[in-house]
């Protein structure tokens, strides 16, 4: 199964083609949340945009360029590289909770769990190249920045770790739960107690990653 090439198109310089540049990614991201990829047409994001089909192509050169970049621009706002700098200076514990809390809301923000349920629509309709870029562009990304982070922290003392790779999975795992499904299934009754919840999860599980990578 071939991947979508993760082409960059040219970046415009001039002012007027940044704002159209902008405005092409946030009709973009939320037509493909609204309607899946399928259900989305240039057409329609040169409309919501207000440009005109040539400039979305000149831009990004075709759909499965421009889902791409929507991915990877929105990933890059939401985590930026420096949420996972790591400081040999401060506890373990405040630099792992720093992460936990960041992802924990972010992966079960009802936007982030939008884009999963167009992605699942997709993939169920025989399209799961978009669903294998979501995991280039999100989950790849994070989990080589977590686990850089990680070994620095072994690095430097603070965590005993034999599989590096194996122990950043189990760290989103335990941070999040059943919070994300429990949101992708809509069964979250009352807003407070949920973002209660999931706070709560994250510090959890933190302290029980500790509990077997801690060093003494």
């Amino acid at each position: 199964m071939s991947s979508i090439s993760p082409v960059r198109s040219q970046g415009p310089g001039r002012p007027k083609d940044l704002e159209k540049r902008a405005a092409i990614l946030a009709a973009a991201k939320a037509l493909f949340i609204r309607n899946a990829f399928a259900g989305t047409s240039m057409d329609a994001i040169a409309a919501e945009a207000g440009v005109s089909k040539l400039t979305v192509y000149s831009h990004f050169g075709d759909k499965d360029n421009l889902f791409r970049e929507v991915i990877r621009a929105r990933i890059e706002d939401l985590l930026p590289e420096n949420t996972y700098d790591y400081d040999p200076q401060a506890p373990v514990e405040q630099t792992l909770l720093r992460v936990a809390l960041i992802h924990a809301r972010l992966d079960c923000d009802p936007e982030t769990v939008g884009t999963f349920r167009a992605i699942l629509g997709d993939c169920r309709q025989g399209n799961p190249r978009f669903g294998r870029l979501l995991w280039e562009e999100g989950t790849l990304r994070t989990h080589g920045l977590m686990e850089r982070l990680l070994q620095q922290a072994v690095d430097a003392g603070q965590l005993a770790i034999g599989d590096v790779p194996r122990a950043c999975v189990q760290f989103f795992a335990l941070i999040k739960g059943d919070l994300f499904m429990r949101r992708m299934f809509g069964c979250v009754d009352c807003g407070e107690s949920y973002a209660a919840e999931i706070e709560a999860t994250a510090r959890a599980g933190v302290a029980t990653f500790l509990r077997a990578y801690a060093t003494p």
